[in-house]
């Protein structure tokens, strides 16, 4: 679980990092769960962005990878997600 402040240190962080999944009309699926897994891994942090045609609200997908995942939710705006997990072979970020 992370605090205020480590919300407020990876919102920044992600200010910057582009999103690297869409999700569509077809939802999240055990093949997205597996790469949102990997990019966690490889990156810690990640963006990603809900598309219009998806038919899912954007904070009950943003709830669903990250229970999927083990990951935490930092930011939720508009169409767009992030998640943090951190990384057990590649830690890259350190949190306040």
């Amino acid at each position: 679980m992370l605090t205020g402040k480590q919300r407020s240190f990876l919102r920044a962080l992600a200010n910057d990092v582009e999103p690297i999944f869409q999700i569509g009309k077809g939802g999240l699926n055990d093949n997205m769960i597996i790469q949102f897994n990997d990019a966690l891994e490889a990156r810690e942090l990640v963006k990603v962005s809900v598309l219009k045609n998806s038919l899912e609200d954007t904070k009950e997908l943003c709830n669903e990878a990250a229970r999927l995942t083990g990951a935490d939710v930092v930011q939720v705006i508009g169409k767009k997600f992030v998640l943090y997990k951190e990384s057990t072979k590649n830690k890259v970020i350190d949190l306040p």
